[in-house]
């Protein structure tokens, strides 16, 4: 029996030894974690605050935006076995169209209406973008308690409702970065430094979710993200408020409103007209001499509160004008959106056409698994290398970049359709996500650059819609060619297209630049074309052209408030 007792003591001893010493090893380990997380979050830090991007709020928006990207990486897995996300590479072509047209929903929302709504708010730019990150949190937990029994009433419009907030967020993120950008860095530099760390936040986070739905189930994830998005919104409510734009709608009703007696002849304030019109464009941004557009909604609202327009009279003839800069977003935009669209087609068609002929066995060498993952890898690899590319551009004008963008996937293509291997097919998947991430990029800084602030949400929101409408018609192109043309016939289509598209704004450029270059007058002197000569203008006023000229005349003036001295001048004078 006492030995019995002895062998019993022993074995506890032993065992309160082993519970001590692992104890210490979880704790030393739990400090050593503690270290290595710390660490990793101070290199982190200093990354993104780098080259005085903590002093305008660059890094605090792009800290923001890696959590938006991991919030939307989580939701993706959580719903990537539900029935509406589930598209195995062997289902129905028919299936695969409808999910085509059905990912072009929230782009319709986004462009006529998600758009004006952020112009009209702009003075509260952080509440909208923690309201986009507050309404995402309250629909994953929503879903989460929907996802177990596959209630698709409940999952679809979620989901969908979820894509349109990110889009917004998106928007508004790319409306307010002329306001954080810092002395030292490009707007392209600044747009991939953001693009570069949200999609690496966006990978760690699907790795991370991936195991987490295997292991405590795709709800207990959802709910996770809830908390995840609820965070990121106070610390959207957090931003410098240099990101909320005033309402100069109000300051003009408030300033002019005792002034509406004088007549039409009275000139428009000089103040009004630098208040909304286009800033000078730093050497540095300025892609081409005579390059921007402008807009000259300033002039006309200035005009119109002078001219005694009535409080509702000024509104419509705002809106007015607000719709018609829209459309007329002038020649640089123009061409960078329609080279993106070219890309964007090109890549939806490589997306759908070789998932295909990879189901057909029209791409032999591996198997069929194998492949498509090398083509995954190199999909993923080329958006990666874009956005890097990107961030270490200096002063190169995003025009040259977005041109250089799309002779690349021309060539790429085109040197596939002659020479159609696995590797050629590799590589042309490579060279469009990087043409298509590095082009967007470019296009991003060109409209935060050359589109007032009036406007500048709402043509985000069409250029976001243009651009995922071709991606949708390059997919369509593509699922359907499948059935009938091998790969070289179908890649040589994409780049017939893709070359015509190339010369066909190459040689608008080359046009342009030489009207401008010579129609421009000098400072004080004839507007170009004047008949008879003309008058000169007298010395310091500035020559305004005919409201269906392409010319925009460079209007000096100075902020209405003092620069800060960490912030380049920009579209925005604030």
């Amino acid at each position: 029996m006492a030995n019995a007792w002895n062998r019993v003591r022993r074995a506890s001893h032993a065992t309160a030894g082993a519970t001590r010493r692992a104890g210490r090893s979880a704790v030393h380990a739990g400090r050593r974690l503690g270290r290595g997380t710390r660490s990793l979050g101070q290199a982190t830090r200093r990354l993104t605050h780098a080259q005085g991007a903590g002093r305008t709020g660059l890094g605090r928006l792009i800290e923001l935006t890696s959590a938006h990207s991991a919030g939307d990486a989580f939701v993706t897995v959580a719903l990537a076995g539900a029935l509406f996300f589930k598209l195995p590479v062997g289902q129905a072509r028919g299936q695969v169209a409808l999910y085509l047209l059905v990912t072009m929903i929230p782009f319709t929302v986004v462009a006529p209406f998600v758009g004006p709504v952020l112009d009209r708010f702009r003075s509260g730019r952080r509440y909208v973008m923690a309201g986009t990150l507050f309404a995402r949190g309250l629909l994953c937990w929503g879903m989460a308690a929907a996802i177990r029994p596959s209630d698709a009433l409940t999952l679809f419009p979620a989901a969908l409702a979820v894509l349109v907030l990110s889009k917004a967020y998106n928007v508004s993120r790319a409306a307010i970065m002329p306001s954080v950008l810092p002395a030292d860095i490009t707007l392209v530099a600044a747009n991939a430094r953001v693009a570069l760390f949200a999609l690496v936040a966006a990978g760690a986070a699907a790795g991370l979710s991936t195991g987490l739905t295997a292991w405590i189930g795709a709800d207990w994830v959802l709910r996770a993200t809830t908390a995840l998005f609820l965070v990121a919104g106070v610390a959207a409510v957090r931003l410098p408020r240099r990101v909320d734009s005033p309402d100069l709608e109000a300051d003009l009703d408030a300033d002019l409103e005792p002034d509406l007696e004088p007549g039409p002849e009275a000139d428009p304030e000089p103040g009004v007209t630098a208040d909304l019109g286009t800033a000078p464009h730093t050497a540095q941004e300025t892609g081409t001499p005579g390059a921007g557009q402008g807009t000259d909604l300033g002039t006309d609202l200035g005009a119109d509160h002078k001219a005694g327009l009535g409080t509702g009279q000024g509104r419509k003839a705002r809106s007015r004008h607000r719709w018609r800069e829209l459309i007329r977003v002038g020649p640089v935009v123009g061409e960078a959106v329609r080279a993106n669209a070219a890309i964007r087609v090109q890549a939806g068609f490589l997306v759908f056409f070789l998932l295909f002929l990879v189901q057909d066995g029209n791409i032999p060498g591996l198997a069929p698994h194998i492949t498509l993952g090398l083509l995954a890898v190199a999909a993923g690899g080329g958006g990666f290398l874009g956005a890097a590319v990107a961030s270490w551009t200096r002063s190169r004008s995003p025009q040259i970049i977005i041109l250089g963008t799309l002779a690349l996937a021309t060539v790429t293509t085109v040197v596939t359709a002659v020479f159609f291997t696995l590797w050629t097919a590799v590589v042309v998947a490579l060279a469009a996500a990087f043409a298509q991430g590095l082009g967007k990029l470019a296009l991003d800084a060109i409209i935060q650059r050359e589109i007032a602030e009036e406007v500048r949400s709402s043509t985000f929101g069409v250029a976001e819609a243009l651009l995922q409408i071709a991606w949708v018609f390059g997919g369509l192109a593509g699922l359907v060619m499948s059935l009938s043309a091998h790969g070289p016939a179908g890649l040589a289509v994409v780049s017939a297209g893709l070359a015509v598209t190339f010369v066909w704004l190459l040689v608008r450029r080359r046009t342009r630049l030489a009207a401008t270059a010579g129609r421009v007058p000098e400072p004080g002197g004839t507007p170009p074309d004047a008949p008879g000569g003309g008058a000169p203008t007298p010395q310091g006023a500035a020559w305004a052209p005919h409201e269906e000229s392409d010319i925009t005349p460079v209007v000096p003036r100075e902020p209405l408030r003092p620069r800060r001295d960490d912030t380049k001048p920009l579209t925005n004078p604030y």
